[in-house]
């Protein structure tokens, strides 16, 4: 069994929908079960989070950046990092706003930068960009056109029943499938590392 974490943030509860469909997308691959973990108990399931195969992070991206609680999480794995705690496990990102661009490519930098300092390897996002041409529509994977991870837009005025739309929330199934196939080759290869 492969297991996948999925620690996030959520001020109003956008992120957490996108955060249940990265889960969603993960635990569809066979042998893989996925994990969600609110980063206000990331402390005290810190020991599920070690344990597990791959983690990826999703925060709101707040002013151009990753939302205060989660930088809070980021500072608090210090301990991890120095031990090198998270070293080769698989990462990735997502991240919500309530603009179209809101600089959320800075947030997903921000994910991956933290993640290259554990030592973890990165996985980016697979789909061609979406909604980039006259035969496009909102309804296209990766509407919003990101290969670091997923992205997700929902209007600051509609609570999380209305978004992120469903295209997004399918990307961001992509994603989670994707961490949870290369998370079991990556388990696999260190078995066999082990075992020889």
């Amino acid at each position: 069994m492969t297991t996948i974490a999925v620690v996030y943030h959520s001020g109003f509860g956008h992120t957490e929908k996108q955060a249940q469909a990265v889960a969603e997308g993960a635990a569809a691959v066979a042998g893989a079960r996925a994990i969600l973990v609110p980063v206000a108990e990331a402390e005290a399931r810190i020991e599920e989070l070690n344990a597990a195969d791959a983690i990826i992070f999703g925060t709101p991206t707040y002013m151009g950046g990753v939302s205060g609680p989660f930088k809070t999480f980021m500072d608090a794995t210090s301990k991890v990092w120095y031990g090198r705690g998270w070293k080769d496990k698989v990462a990735a990102g997502f991240t919500n706003s309530a603009s179209q661009s809101g600089d959320k490519l800075n947030s997903l930098i921000s994910l991956a930068i933290f993640a290259a300092q554990h030592g973890m390897i990165w996985v980016g996002l697979d789909l061609l960009p979406g909604n980039n041409n006259s035969k496009g529509s909102v309804n296209d994977l990766n509407r919003l056109g990101s290969f670091l991870g997923a992205m997700a837009q929902s209007n600051a005025d509609e609570g999380p029943d209305k978004g992120p739309i469903a295209s997004d929330l399918e990307t961001a199934k992509v994603l989670g499938k994707r961490v949870a196939e290369k998370a079991a080759v990556f388990a696999k290869a260190k078995r066999e590392l082990v075992d020889a």
